[in-house]
């Protein structure tokens, strides 16, 4: 029987909650039952095991993101939606580092298709579609625009630019200047 209290989308939660404090990495289900004050077995009615319990925190941060992302570039074009976007992806990562890093989760091809990921997808190439660019260079951008924005979160949140001047925030204003400059003078394939 389930403990009185605990639901599912509790745990999830709390589970977000964790990984933002201790690290995605380290989220387990015992950890979450500590955290409960309760054994391990009265979460499985709610969760299978560990890997369940990640799969669904990366769920919930991808469908946070989305909606968060959907609400930044709503109305706004060009350098406008792509500055919108990728300050939702920094800044998520700075309020939720665990959650962040859960939303980089490898989900197999079924939960990825049923995943919030795809409105990320629709979002970034929506936002491509401001800069005229055709296949296969719309997928070659999407993917430079999920390394810039992922990698930069990540560098900036484990330290990696607090050493030198210029401050990151100066480089990340240059990084989306650069980015929109990229994407409106996009070059050519090498023709075969």
């Amino acid at each position: 029987m389930a403990r009185v209290g605990l639901t599912t989308e509790r745990l999830v939660r709390a589970g977000a909650e964790l990984a933002d404090e201790i690290g995605f990495e380290q989220v387990t289900a015992s950890e979450l039952a500590r955290r409960f004050d309760v054994k391990v077995a009265s979460l499985y009615s709610h969760i299978k095991n560990s890997q369940d319990l990640k799969t669904r925190i990366a769920l919930l941060a991808l469908e946070e993101l989305a909606d968060r992302a959907a609400d930044a570039i709503a109305g706004r074009a060009g350098k406008d939606a792509l500055v919108g976007f990728a300050n939702v992806y920094r800044d998520y990562g700075r309020e939720h580092p665990g959650r962040a890093a859960a939303a980089r989760m490898r989900l197999d091809p079924e939960t990825a298709a049923a995943s919030a990921g795809v409105r990320h997808a629709q979002m970034t190439r929506a936002i491509l579609r401001g800069y005229d660019l055709t296949e296969p260079d719309a997928t070659h951008a999407v993917r430079l625009l999920g390394s810039v924005f992922h990698g930069y979160s990540s560098l900036e949140l484990a330290g990696g630019f607090s050493h030198s001047a210029p401050d990151s925030e100066e480089s990340w204003t240059r990084i989306l200047d650069a980015l929109d400059a990229l994407l409106r003078n996009w070059p050519t394939a090498p023709t075969p």
